[in-house]
């Protein structure tokens, strides 16, 4: 197998995968500078994953139009030249609208990327190429909270993004060399009404619940751009039915195992969302310590999502999808909720093993969900569900990003003081409790569903045929 391409997509997915963990651990620090609040710098965060969610859908007929190559090096000089201006930024707008452009870049570098990945390697090869592009998505989260707590308490804030313009070229440079050429294809022509809709649909939703509560605007902005993005999500629902060819095609949701999957998942991720944004403000704000120090046990929690990694498959194949998901949504909303009961006194040692736990309770719920969402879909419908899964992953963990702030500004207007421990703890209990209602959609799902790719029972027929 040829492992130069496989190994250059997987660098230039790290560099994406990285920038948007390190990025919590130094929030203080940054806001310091930008002289706003930490809570105030949720819009950066949620405009990195709303401009994933726009511009994931038209990602691949992008590449098909224009060539997956080219568009694959355009994504990360989009994403080197928003990094760039992140570091230049003197103002919070200034700021916010530098990561929505380096969202842009990353919204076509990933799925760009393992579709270069399919069209260049053999059917006979795919299994092991896959593993090497799933190495970014393993090692970015375990390293960017200690890598971007180091630069930002020894150096400055600034240097994480500085970091990603060598890495950018280098890799811009290397897929032009190595990555083949790939002939455009004619795609259908692409649905904008049902983009601009979509795109109006996840902007104005998040957007609206970020500033809602945001001194600098009156409530009714965030109100109304809330309720334009609500309007703009059941409109697009008509116009999909009408579309011949829609961007994001619905029908899926009337697949059970489909629906069930993605909706437990679309809410088990708004707390997914939410922990990475309270966890690194909390051991900083509340329990004093640097962003290297919070760091070193926020990265705990990713490494509890890697051991999954090597037990998953026996795990769904001896319980089958709906207890290991039932369960695991239980346990995580449990670990979730341990988080509001540590105070600066606690253990690192026991806030660690919590940390661990919860990361590998909430990996089980995903790995699980997302092969139970395409355990019963046929090739035709793959992109599709890709689509459709993608952006409501990124919508619902910007809603978490969005929902914990909310929690803090909250508690801290109705307590009369700034953010305090307390405040945290209850954003901990509630996010909590709302994670529960993931298991909500599972409750009515057959027992074997998914059970062709779990291999849940499989045994058991086996053991029936042959007697």
């Amino acid at each position: 197998m040829n492992r130069i391409v496989p190994l250059i997509l997987a660098v230039a997915l790290f560099m994406e995968q990285m920038d948007s963990t390190v990025i919590a651990t130094a929030l203080p620090a940054i806001a310091a500078d930008l002289e706003v609040g930490p809570i105030t710098l949720k819009l950066a965060l949620t405009s990195y994953m709303v401009a994933l969610a726009i511009f994931i859908p038209i990602s691949g007929w992008m590449a098909d139009r224009f060539g997956a190559k080219t568009i694959f090096r355009m994504a990360i000089l989009v994403f080197i030249i928003g990094s760039i201006l992140c570091a230049v930024s003197g103002t919070l707008v200034q700021f916010v609208l530098s990561r929505f452009l380096q969202g842009m870049g990353g919204a076509m570098m990933t799925p760009v990327g393992r579709l270069l990945l399919l069209r260049t390697t053999k059917r006979s090869d795919l299994v092991s190429a896959m593993a090497l592009l799933t190495i970014p998505a393993l090692i970015g989260p375990l390293t960017g909270p200690p890598i971007g707590g180091f630069i930002t308490t020894y150096f400055t804030w600034h240097w994480i993004f500085i970091i990603n313009v060598p890495i950018g070229f280098l890799g811009i440079w290397l897929s032009g060399i190595y990555l083949p050429k790939i002939d455009t294809v004619l795609p259908p022509p692409i649905d904008w009404l049902g983009f601009f809709l979509i795109a109006m649909a996840a902007a104005g939703t998040v957007f609206g619940l970020s500033v809602v509560s945001l001194p600098a605007l009156p409530p009714a902005f965030g109100i109304s751009a809330t309720a334009v993005g609500i309007l703009c999500g059941f409109l697009y629902i008509g116009h999909q039915r009408r579309h011949p060819s829609p961007i994001l095609s619905l029908s899926l949701f009337r697949n059970e195992a489909f629906r069930a999957a993605t909706s437990s998942g679309t809410i088990f991720r708004v707390s997914t969302g939410a922990i990475p944004f309270l966890m690194p403000l909390m051991l900083q704000l509340a329990f004093g310590l640097n962003p290297f120090q919070s760091g070193m046990i926020t990265f705990a929690g990713a490494l509890g999502a890697l051991m999954v990694k090597f037990v998953a498959r026996r795990v769904f194949a001896a319980t089958g999808f709906k207890v290991t998901l039932i369960a695991a949504g239980v346990l995580g909303a449990v670990t979730t909720s341990v988080n509001g009961f540590f105070t600066p006194e606690t253990s690192h040692a026991l806030i660690i093993a919590f940390l661990v736990m919860s990361g590998l309770c909430r990996s089980f719920f995903f790995t699980g969900s997302n092969a139970l969402s395409y355990s019963e879909i046929d090739d035709a419908q793959a992109s599709q569900a890709t689509s459709i899964a993608s952006v409501l992953q990124q919508v619902s963990l910007a809603l978490g990003v969005a929902f914990a702030a909310f929690i803090l500004e909250a508690s801290s207007v109705l307590s009369g003081s700034h953010l305090q421990l307390a405040d945290f703890h209850l954003a901990f209990f509630i996010v909590a409790g709302v994670s529960l209602f993931a298991v909500v959609p599972l409750l009515g799902l057959r027992r074997d569903a998914g059970s062709a790719v779990s291999g849940h029972g499989r045994a058991a027929v086996e053991t029936e045929a042959a007697q």
